[in-house]
């Protein structure tokens, strides 16, 4: 009997029993988890890999599909308008997570388990690096564990080919990316695997060590880089002659529509593609009208294309070592916290640091990134800046960049989130049109902090908000109107002045993950509004701080939450005001 079924039979029958709509909520939530719980292992959450590594069939992923519907049917039986607010908020919150699960699996993604950037062969990298290999009973249970992964990923395989059978197959850059990426995961040597670095990096020594490492090597030899070769043989033999010509999910089984389930998550609203496009459109006009300005007061001699040009090839605007655009980016991030008082009246108290995008993903991956901290994990926040290709990494959008990944943007965010009285669901939970619109939001930030020193500083904020402009449009021509890659590449690259690098991956990535794009502009666009909204209607009582604690009081939220949040504010405090004269 399945892990899912055993949950249905022995969880969920006891869910009603709580006595208050509240209480179900929370018992649901808790039962929810032990459910996720059963999916598998919890390698990334801190703890050491161990135990089995459930190889989820094509069955099992149904049933889950069938368990997580269970658990949406029991949530719409609690009356929402019955909870306060903060239950209210986590109903709807859950009510999004269940339903993307539920689409997630009724649209068979799980026959694609790849994106542009990395996927289930290169996963396990994440997991060791948040996991504390130490003594030798964690080496047995990790040696476990990755004698079961292996299955794991051969299992993996096997799903991608029932893909080619259902017409669900990953778009050719995806697969392209990917045959770059699994280069290092199948070195000439045992020792110079990924999956051989704790026992590299560990100083423990003796008879039982050295037994345990020799079993390492073996199973990397005859077991994990076999499979690697093997399934990169059938990636670029049956796979990639199955694949579809043009790169849109609308091109795969179901494509459409579910397309349509990927705007309405990642934009929490019930937006069509065709509104999202236009939108992109919108925002590009109105970007590229200040853009122009800029040029137009450096006194360029020159097009528009041509500015971009100097802009990407001018040796000014790069760094010539790594640790000048890491050294570059830390001092940005200093210049950033001290203007976090004026504009916050909460700040976090973990600290994070400044690293590289780690060699393995650096040629795909995008310029930078944030890989949040843990008080439990004993880490700080890391903002990741991508030092490959540095003539690729200009200079001119590093502050725009570090606002968006550190400070005020996702370190931020995230860690004042984690710090909530709020569930483990509340403060875990991550919405991409309120983060990545808060990201976005914090590079507007900028302006008011004095980030962007110099016209090319400014010119690199706009060339990174006209990128999310454009995006709206890249993101829905690939996969609701049918553009090839090279067309929205080309698009992409003529109205900003990103390098040519970044514009190929970052295509790529929106190749392979359909519309999370396009929630970086809807969220931040609606996080100005209501930020304009409240300054006309509360005019010189209007506090920033304030705002910006309201904003961020709550954690992730749908952005029809985050306006409810913002119209009670702006009520309160015109009650005060009335009052207080």
């Amino acid at each position: 009997m399945t892990r899912t079924i055993l949950f249905l039979l022995f969880f969920l029958p006891f869910i009603g029993y709580a006595q208050t709509p509240a209480a179900r909520l929370d018992s649901l939530i808790s039962d929810l988890s032990k459910f996720e719980d059963t999916l598998g292992p919890s390698a990334g959450r801190g703890m050491i890999p161990t135990g089995e590594y459930p190889l989820q069939t094509i069955a099992d992923y149904q049933q889950s599909g069938e368990s997580y519907q269970a658990f949406q049917d029991l949530l719409n039986s609690i009356p929402v308008d019955s909870l306060d607010t903060d239950h209210s908020i986590t109903w709807h919150l859950l009510s999004l997570k269940l339903q993307n699960e539920i689409d997630e699996i009724n649209f068979r993604r799980y026959l694609v388990p790849l994106n542009a950037e990395g996927g289930f062969y290169n996963s396990f990298r994440y997991a060791r690096n948040s996991s504390g290999i130490q003594t030798l009973e964690h080496f047995k249970d990790y040696l476990t564990y990755l004698d079961n992964f292996t299955e794991w990923m051969e299992s993996r395989q096997e799903l991608m080919e029932e893909g080619i059978r259902q017409g669900i197959v990953a778009p050719r850059p995806v697969i392209r990316n990917t045959q770059l990426l699994l280069k290092s995961w199948m070195p000439e040597e045992a020792a110079d695997s990924p999956y051989y670095i704790p026992f590299k990096s560990s100083s423990l020594s003796g008879p039982e060590m050295d037994s345990l490492k020799s079993v390492a090597k073996n199973l990397i030899e005859n077991r994990i880089n076999p499979f690697y070769v093997s399934f990169s043989q059938f990636l670029s033999g049956e796979y990639l002659a199955a694949s579809p010509e043009k790169p849109g999910v609308m091109f795969q089984s179901d494509g459409p529509a579910f397309y349509e389930s990927r705007m309405r998550y990642f934009t929490t609203y019930p937006m069509s593609a065709d509104s999202v496009h236009q939108l992109g459109l919108c925002e590009v006009e109105r970007i590229r009208a200040r853009m122009d300005a800029i040029i137009d007061s450096l006194e360029f001699q020159g097009s528009f294309a041509e500015f971009l040009t100097f802009l990407r090839t001018d040796p000014q605007f790069y760094a010539e070592t790594p640790e000048e655009l890491l050294h570059r980016a830390a001092w940005l991030s200093k210049r950033a916290e001290a203007g976090l008082p004026r504009l916050f009246k909460k700040l976090y108290s973990l600290p994070f640091t400044v690293e590289p995008v780690p060699d393995h993903i650096a040629p795909t991956y995008t310029g930078g990134r944030y890989v949040p901290g843990s008080w439990y994990g004993r880490r700080a926040g890391i903002y990741w800046v991508n030092t490959y290709k540095l003539e690729s990494r200009p200079f001119y959008t590093l502050p725009a960049l570090t606002l968006h990944e550190a400070v005020p943007g996702h370190h931020l965010q995230i860690m004042l989130s984690a710090e909530l009285d709020l569930s483990a669901f509340r403060r875990n939970y991550y919405i991409s049109a309120f983060g990545e619109g808060w990201g976005l939001y914090s590079e507007f930030l900028g302006e008011e902090m004095g980030m962007y020193e110099t016209p090319y500083d400014m010119f690199g904020r706009l060339t990174y908000e006209m990128w999310r402009a454009c995006r709206l449009v890249v993101d829905t021509g690939i996969h609701a109107y049918g553009w090839t890659r090279e067309e929205a590449v080309e698009y992409m690259q003529s109205n900003t002045a990103l390098s040519l690098h970044e514009v190929n991956t970052e295509i790529d990535r929106y190749i392979g993950w359909p519309g999370q794009a396009v929630s970086y502009k809807v969220g931040e666009l609606k996080i100005k509004a209501l930020r304009e909204k409240a300054e006309k209607q509360l005019g010189s009582d209007f506090d920033v701080r304030e705002y910006h604690e309201v904003v961020l009081g709550n954690g992730s939220v749908t952005l029809a939450i985050l306006e409810e949040l913002v119209d009670a504010w702006i009520t309160e405090k015109k009650q005060v005001v009335s009052n207080t004269h």
